[in-house]
């Protein structure tokens, strides 16, 4: 025989659930251990690149290093086109378009918190690159000839910085899909290979400087999980209000 009073009081918590419009599933409240791991790494990456400001002067030599290996050693017609193909992955318009695609869904299952946060998050941190494009100024490199047209200025790289905070927002919010630890790990390596693969792309095709996708991929990711601690600070805050 089913319980009625359990299944009366499970359907009022799934009602009640969907009628909040912070209702998300109390797991959205906690970061996956797997992707701390990412911020750890990135706060890693952050302070290697402080020190190495501090001792030396920009462009670092394995700057210039890895910028004519690539283009001395790997030089070739096939990885040029795969290389402009995954760059496009981090273009402005894919990325807008993803996020208002993320923006939709999380709408329509009620979410409005994770969509505001997820398109602040991605509006933001576009305006905030840009600003410190403008301030730093940093000139694109010369040493290579570019295989892309690019306008303004080098650093950070603003694909290696739109696709961290766009891929790793849309890794955050997939894990809390499954329990499943490996699946959860697997979803952030592909985010991860997928943003490293963008930005390498950048070094690739002549138009940025290793440190400046680095600085990139440190920004992007460490904004995105932010944004996502501040949103669920925020849920679990609404919460307590009104218990």
């Amino acid at each position: 025989m089913i319980d009625q009073t359990h299944f009366s009081g499970s359907n009022s918590s799934c009602d009640e659930s969907r009628d909040s419009p912070l209702a998300a599933p109390s797991r959205l409240s906690a970061m996956p251990m797997a992707l701390r791991g990412v911020a750890a790494v990135a706060v890693a990456l952050a302070l290697l690149l402080l020190f190495g400001l501090a001792v030396d002067h920009w462009p670092f030599d394995w700057d210039r290093a890895i910028l004519t290996g690539l283009r001395t050693h790997a030089s070739s017609q096939g990885l040029r086109t795969v290389a402009v193909d995954f760059t496009a992955l981090g273009s402005v318009p894919v990325l807008v378009l993803i996020v208002a695609g993320a923006a939709v869904l999380l709408l329509a299952r009620g979410w409005w918190l994770l969509a505001l946060m997820t398109a602040l998050s991605g509006i933001t941190g576009g305006a905030v690159v840009t600003w410190v494009k403008l301030m730093v100024a940093r000139p694109r490199p010369d040493l290579v000839p570019h295989w892309v047209d690019v306008h303004n200025a080098s650093f950070p790289s603003g694909h290696a910085a739109g696709s961290a905070m766009v891929y790793m927002t849309l890794a955050a919010l997939a894990t809390q899909l499954t329990d499943h630890r490996r699946v959860r790990h697997a979803i952030v390596g592909v985010a991860v290979l997928l943003v490293g693969a963008i930005g390498a792309s950048r070094v690739y095709l002549g138009v940025h400087w290793p440190s400046d996708v680095a600085a990139g991929w440190c920004f992007g990711t460490l904004w995105a999980l932010g944004w996502w601690w501040a949103t669920a600070a925020a849920r679990r805050s609404w919460t307590a209000e009104r218990q």
